[in-house]
């Protein structure tokens, strides 16, 4: 199942090796979705509010570890271009440790900190209770995220994208099923979905750690490989941290929205809530795509593969555009029945200010489409520095204008939704022009690549 991207058609090579990250990112909607659908059906408007502020807190945490792991991901790809197979397993191990270490210092500080969210949230006193039920067992299921999303980086790494996706598939289906009996069945309410999602996670998460290490011996710890190298901590550290604050960053930004939205009440949060699944959902396979592209990048940039990086850049716009139009049409045509699948026909407020939001969003996918292949290719090309940049631009002018227009009282939270497409644009410029000006500097460090790693 392994896939050396340095050969064999580009565009093949990478919708092949794409696709896969595609479908187990759908399946990890399915059963973000599953929590939503189901809790908003069964539990009321509150429990959805609060399942709602929930995700958008833990995407946050998550995002930190996920960081790390695309981070480590892409020293790893580079390494596998370069078939340094001893340089390979000692950053498999450096990170592993590194990683490992951060895991449990942020669910310590989870758990710590509890309380403290009701107030930097905004949350509504009616919202908080099931709020806070629902996190105290989200938390226990951090570790699992760290244990998935390392594991899948590795493997995606080697250009295995296969058997991320085949855990990912048993995690969504059982996290369905038993969200199903917990909630509507044993009526344990939002505890009862949260801890269907985290005996899930640990499905997937022990499921492919076991995997990797009885399928590849390589990086199966031996007695004598149990010591981790300072330099290859730095050097893993060096792309993995700043990776780690570019997703934290974004996912910060959307926290901070979030505190903002939930000031509007229980309606609106509960809007937001269905509408930010939705909206994920839809873009989604350009996110997933752009990491895929950016393993391609890595592992060409390793192996110094100048032309199949130009013709590689060329075909994921392409992709990218098509899959962001085609996303923007589903979105802003089918808008009012796919709120309709979340929330009961007479909550009219909740549909009607959910589909505002999906039109506004979904009318300019094409700018988050391009934004995640820049995050890729400057990630890929020793520049996650620039990714956080293109991240603190559009987050930043996000969270300013979100601010600033919602308190218009003829705007409203309307100017919530239009700050997100403004914040993407701005930031894509950004983004182009640097690539347009460092190119060719980027594309000759190459030459020097393997004495620098």
């Amino acid at each position: 199942m392994n896939r050396d991207l340095t050969k064999g058609p580009v565009m093949r090579s990478m919708l092949s090796f794409a696709i896969p990250m595609i479908l187990g990112d759908l399946l990890q909607q399915c059963y973000n979705v599953a929590d939503t659908l189901i809790v908003g059906k069964f539990l009321g408007k509150n429990a959805l509010a609060a399942v709602g502020s929930s995700f958008t807190l833990m995407t946050f945490l998550t995002s930190i570890l996920l960081g790390l792991c695309m981070g480590s991901g892409a020293v790893f790809s580079i390494r596998f271009g370069q078939k340094d197979e001893t340089a390979l397993k000692e950053d498999a191990y450096a990170a592993f440790a590194l990683i490992a270490v951060i895991t449990l210092l942020l669910n310590i500080a989870a758990f710590v900190f509890i309380d403290v969210l009701k107030v930097f949230l905004r949350v509504p006193e009616e919202v908080w209770g099931l709020m806070r039920d629902y996190l105290v067992v989200i938390f226990f299921g951090i570790a699992a995220g760290f244990l998935y999303n390392y594991f899948a980086s590795l493997l995606r790494a080697v250009g295995n994208s296969v058997v991320p996706l085949v855990f990912l598939a048993i995690s969504a289906g059982i996290n369905i099923l038993l969200d199903l009996w917990f909630v509507c069945g044993l009526k344990r309410g939002v505890a009862g979905a949260a801890e269907a999602t985290v005996i899930a996670q640990y499905i997937s998460g022990i499921g492919i750690a076991v995997y990797t290490l009885f399928r590849y011996p390589q990086f199966r710890p031996a007695r004598g490989d149990m010591h981790v190298r300072l330099r290859r901590i730095r050097g893993i550290a060096g792309f993995s941290i700043l990776t780690c604050i570019q997703q934290s960053v974004m996912n910060l930004g959307i926290l901070m929205v979030q505190g903002l939205v939930n000031s509007f009440g229980p309606s609106i949060m509960a809007a937001f809530a269905a509408a930010v699944k939705i909206d994920a959902f839809a873009y989604m396979p350009v996110q997933d795509f752009g990491n895929a592209f950016s393993t391609f990048i890595a592992q060409n940039y390793g192996a110094r593969q100048k032309q199949r990086i130009h013709a590689g850049l060329k075909g994921a716009v392409m992709v990218s555009v098509l899959f962001c139009v085609l996303s923007s049409a589903v979105v802003c045509i089918f808008a009012y029945p796919l709120m309709g699948l979340f929330v009961e026909p007479g909550e009219s407020r909740i549909i009607a200010e959910g589909v505002r939001y999906l039109r506004i969003e979904g009318l300019f996918y094409c700018g988050i489409g391009c934004l995640f292949l820049l995050y890729g290719l400057y990630r890929a090309m020793e520049k996650p520095g620039m990714s956080v940049v293109l991240t603190i631009v559009s987050l930043g002018i996000r969270v300013i204008l979100a601010y600033i227009l919602s308190s218009v009282p003829d705007i409203g939270v309307a100017g919530i939704w239009w700050s997100v497409p403004i914040g993407w644009f701005l930031a894509d410029i950004v983004g182009i022009l640097y690539y347009i000006s460092c190119q060719n500097k980027m594309l000759s460090q190459i030459t020097g690549l393997e004495s620098k790693l």
